[in-house]
């Protein structure tokens, strides 16, 4: 019995679907999709990367040329890759992407920046007559393994966590937008006062202050050798001191007794001069 008409062009255009679809996954397949967790696989081998978003009018136009050049990926012994800036963007702070698109080719790990035209057959002889070595590689202080991109990439995640926490904020919790500002201020002052005395913990044990005590009486660390000339010195302080003491006594009592001969004497004087007057 014949299936009814009515299914015969639902089951072809089906079938045309079915088979059409590994195709067009073989096809997608030959772009490698390169991400933070795998980019280190970009310093083994030759590379050509796109840096692309997918809003971009300039990098939807250069999608075709970018998947016809990829199906040249195993003849010409390269790796064809791209990255979504939108989803990646570690990877955008890491190779300091300020233009889109953007194209760089690798090789054993070192980057250059392609500034050609946007052709399959451009980067065809790109790679195949090696027109690359005319460039130069970028420097070790800017590539993507050294350690100033590495804090660029965390500060593009950072900013990226940072707008996605802020439209949680507002869009889900219904936060205002001061309300949203307000709980990133006081958690950046909280983390810095947790980050302050984390630094004064480590410098305290890396180099211990050290405690400075009281020093002793200078005289009390001399050896006794040396001592001796002090002591004798002091001795012969004491006996001027006693002598000179000797000394004032023995005025006074001189003193003490002239002050009565010298009484009388002025008493004896006085009304003798005041007869003969």
């Amino acid at each position: 019995m014949a299936p009814p008409r009515s299914l015969v062009v639902p089951v072809a255009v089906l079938l045309l679907l079915l088979w059409g679809a590994p195709w067009t996954h073989g096809r997608r397949s030959d772009v490698r999709i390169i991400t933070d967790e795998n980019w280190k696989e970009l310093l083994e081998g030759e590379w050509m990367i796109e840096f692309y978003a997918p809003w971009c009018p300039a990098c939807q136009n250069l999608q075709p040329e970018w998947e016809s050049f990829a199906e040249w990926g195993e003849d010409l012994e390269v790796n064809v890759a791209k990255v979504d800036v939108t989803e990646q963007p570690g990877l955008s702070g890491r190779f300091i992407i300020t233009a889109l698109p953007t194209i760089y080719h690798c090789k054993d790990g070192e980057f250059r920046r392609y500034q050609g035209p946007r052709t399959k057959k451009d980067f065809i002889n790109f790679v195949s007559e090696k027109e690359w070595k005319s460039i130069e590689p970028v420097s070790s202080w800017f590539g993507p393994r050294s350690v100033l991109m590495s804090s660029m990439s965390a500060l593009f995640q950072l900013s990226m966590w940072i707008r996605t926490c802020h439209n949680y904020f507002i869009e889900d919790i219904g936060l205002p937008v001061w309300g949203s500002y307000t709980v990133f201020a006081l958690a950046t002052l909280l983390s810095g006062l947790f980050l302050g005395l984390c630094m004064i913990f480590v410098a305290d044990v890396l180099c211990p202050s050290k405690r400075r005590r009281p020093q002793p009486y200078p005289f009390k660390k001399l050896l006794p050798e040396s001592s001796q000339p002090l002591k004798k010195v002091e001795e012969d302080q004491e006996a001027d001191e006693e002598d000179v003491s000797e000394e004032e006594a023995e005025r006074k009592e001189g003193t003490n007794k002239d002050f009565p001969q010298n009484a009388v004497r002025q008493r004896s004087v006085g009304p003798l001069a005041a007869d003969k007057s």
